[in-house]
C-alpha cells in the first residue's frame, strides 16, 4: 500500500512527506478537538452519555496514573497519557471509514497509524519524554547504577532498553493497524458483501486495543523513569 508521496524543497534539501497521513491525521486532530469542545460544552453535575463517557475514559487512566506514579506525579503526566489514547484511538477509528472510495493519483487515504513514520514520531515523542524527567528526577543515576556487577548489567540493559522501546512501540502498533487494513482490503476485492463486516468489527476491536496497549506501556516507561523503586 504505497503513499503519496510530495517532495518540496526546503534549503536546497529535497524534503518529502506522506500527504495521506497528514490528511488523515489532521483529520484526527480535528475531530478530537471537535469532540473536546461538543463535551464540555455544557457540562453539568447529572452527566449526558457522552459527558460520562469521557469522563470514564478520564477516570481510568486517571486511576492507572496514580496507582503507578503517586498522586502528584499522575496529574503532570495525565494530559500526555489522556491525550495519546485519545489521538491514537481516534486515528485508528479514522481508518475504517470508507476512504477507497476518494481514488488518489498515488497511495490512497487511512488511517495514519499504518505509516512507521507516524507510530515512530509518537514512540520517539514518548522516549524523549520519559528520558528528560527521569534525568530530572535522578540525574546522572537515571544511566549509571554504579561500577558493581549487578550495577553494570543494569545500566547495560537499561541503555538498550532506550533503542529497543521507541522501536517496540511503533513497529507494534502500525503492524497491526495496517495488517489489519491490508485484511479488510483483500477481503473486500474478494467479495465485497457481507463478508468483510466480520473482519470490520474485529479491526474496531483491534483499534481499541492497539491504542489501549501504546498508552498503558508509556505510562508505564513513564512511572519507571520516574519512580525511586
Amino acid at each position: 500500500m504505497e503513499h503519496w508521496i510530495y517532495t518540496f524543497n526546503v534549503l536546497n534539501h529535497a524534503v518529502s512527506v506522506n500527504m495521506d497521513t497528514l490528511i488523515t491525521m489532521w483529520i484526527s486532530m480535528v475531530l478530537l478537538v471537535i469532540l473536546a469542545l461538543v463535551t464540555t460544552r455544557k457540562t453539568s453535575i447529572i452527566p449526558s452519555k457522552l459527558q460520562l463517557t469521557m469522563e470514564g475514559i478520564v477516570n481510568y487512566f486517571a486511576g492507572i496514573a496514580k496507582g503507578s506514579m503517586g498522586e502528584a506525579e499522575s496529574k503532570r503526566h495525565l494530559p500526555l497519557i489522556l491525550t495519546l489514547f485519545m489521538f491514537i484511538l481516534t486515528a485508528n477509528l479514522v481508518g475504517q471509514l470508507p476512504w477507497h472510495l476518494i481514488h488518489l493519483k498515488t497511495g490512497e487515504l487511512a488511517s495514519p497509524n499504518n505509516d512507521i513514520n507516524m507510530t515512530a514520531a509518537m514512540a520517539i515523542v514518548v522516549s524523549l519524554y520519559y528520558i528528560y524527567y527521569g534525568v530530572k528526577k535522578k540525574g546522572f543515576h537515571f544511566f549509571f547504577h554504579g561500577f558493581s556487577v549487578d550495577g553494570l548489567i543494569i545500566t547495560f540493559v537499561d541503555t538498550l532498553e532506550l533503542f529497543v522501546r521507541p522501536f517496540s512501540l511503533a513497529l507494534r502498533l502500525f503492524a497491526n493497524i495496517f495488517a489489519g487494513e491490508v485484511l479488510v482490503f483483500t477481503i473486500v476485492g474478494l467479495l465485497a458483501y457481507f463478508a468483510p463486516l466480520p473482519f470490520m468489527l474485529f479491526e474496531l476491536f483491534v483499534a481499541f486495543i492497539q491504542a489501549l496497549v501504546f498508552t498503558l506501556l508509556s505510562t508505564t516507561y513513564i512511572s519507571m523513569a520516574i519512580n525511586e523503586e
